[in-house]
């Protein structure tokens, strides 16, 4: 049970991760997209997939979609909107902005970017295989559409909460086999009574 003290850590964390997740979506997201590109166009021959992040979502423009047509996308925030818990996670620790915590925080973020490149990817290859009707089926058979749209459901509902607890439970949980004072953190001495 949550005391007092790492609940206000908790909510000042989440509040703090909310404000970085707000000024640095665009950027996060221009930095997901190339890479998740990188990976969808070594499988593709000949390669015809870019992704675009103007802010908001993940614009798929393939090369061989007729010009003026409209482009289909990814919602960026349910890609990567956890971060979020993924920072107030880290927060529940008494002292979160000590030197080696700050660097378990920044191996997770890492653990978490290699999550959203991995979901963006079946997030695309979900749209591939179930939104382009005849292409769709031509390109894609029934053990690869159930494939793609069922991981992208998957992270959808479950991945994208569970992903953060599984990242903070290698990375920011306090160690079970420190000593019990150091997993609370300072405690004040009570007075002696005379």
């Amino acid at each position: 049970m949550l005391d007092r003290r790492a609940a206000f850590r908790l909510l000042v964390g989440f509040l703090v991760s909310l404000a970085v997740f707000l000024l640095f979506a665009t950027t996060y997201e221009r930095a997901v997209a190339p890479t998740a590109e990188f990976f969808l166009r070594l499988g593709e021959s000949p390669a015809v997939t870019r992704i675009d992040a103007p802010g908001g979502d993940f614009e798929i423009k393939r090369a061989d979609i007729p010009p003026g047509a409209k482009h289909p996308g990814v919602p960026a925030a349910d890609i990567h909107f956890n971060f979020v818990l993924l920072g107030a996670l880290f927060a529940l620790h008494p002292r979160p902005w000590q030197g080696d915590r700050v660097l378990r925080l920044l191996a997770a973020s890492l653990c978490l970017y290699l999550v959203h490149v991995v979901f963006l990817i079946f997030g695309i290859e979900s749209l591939y295989a179930t939104r382009f009707g005849e292409w769709s089926a031509a390109h894609y058979g029934a053990l690869a559409r159930n494939f793609w749209a069922a991981g992208f459901h998957f992270y959808q509902i479950v991945g994208r909460f569970a992903a953060p607890f599984a990242i903070w439970w290698l990375f920011g949980r306090p160690d079970p086999a420190a000593p019990a004072e150091a997993r609370r953190g300072p405690s004040r001495k009570k007075k002696r009574r005379t």
